[in-house]
């Protein structure tokens, strides 16, 4: 017996929004850096994403008739990140991208931004290993940076590991001691954009 998905949640199952709208005029701007250290080569694909959740799903979330409860409602939206030099990247990231709106006759979904974050592969092609990066809503914020390191030997594919999504370590002393000299990082930060 097949259980068919609502509407909403069938068009998030195949990588859309559901029912949730961005807001049409936001103004809560952030720029988005991304910088690279000692990177092995190039990236040409160069992807950023910014979260956002449903705070309050409970009171106005879709209900799934099998459980009773309030399914989470969560959004993830592309931010374009431009070259700006060899080892950086910049991107804007509105906090107030989502709109707020009663989706399910339930009352008011309040959205709230989660964090951004960026992927990295060396030419995009299938296999290539996927370095990953997040910060969190408190962090970017608050302008604070954060640092993840990976092993040159992974780029631009582990051969065992193909589509490997590498998130790397913050402390680079958690690695191998013979892998130390042999890290590059990527760095995330964002800063206000004022008016």
């Amino acid at each position: 017996m097949t259980q068919e998905l609502d509407p909403a949640a069938a068009d998030v199952a195949q990588g859309g929004r559901g029912l949730a709208k961005l807001n049409p005029s936001p103004s809560r701007a952030y720029e988005l850096v991304l910088k690279l250290q000692n990177a092995p080569g190039g990236f040409a694909f160069v992807e950023g994403v910014a979260q956002y959740d449903v705070s309050n799903e409970e009171q106005c979330g879709y209900i799934e008739p099998e459980t009773g409860v309030a399914a989470r409602i969560t959004s993830q939206e592309p931010v374009t990140l431009r070259k700006v030099a060899d080892d950086e990247y910049r991107g804007t990231v509105y906090l107030d991208r989502m709109l707020d709106e009663d989706y399910y006759g339930r009352g008011v979904c309040n959205w709230v931004f989660s964090g951004a974050g960026a992927m990295l592969k060396a030419t995009g092609a299938n296999g290539e290993t996927r370095f990953l990066s997040f910060l969190g809503a408190e962090p970017f914020v608050q302008g604070q940076t954060e640092t993840r390191h990976y092993p040159r030997g992974d780029y631009p594919r582990v051969a065992e590991l193909p589509d490997y999504g590498a998130t790397g370590q913050q402390d680079p002393s958690r690695f191998r001691a013979e892998l130390r000299d042999q890290l590059f990082s990527a760095s995330l930060t964002a800063n206000e954009v004022r008016p």
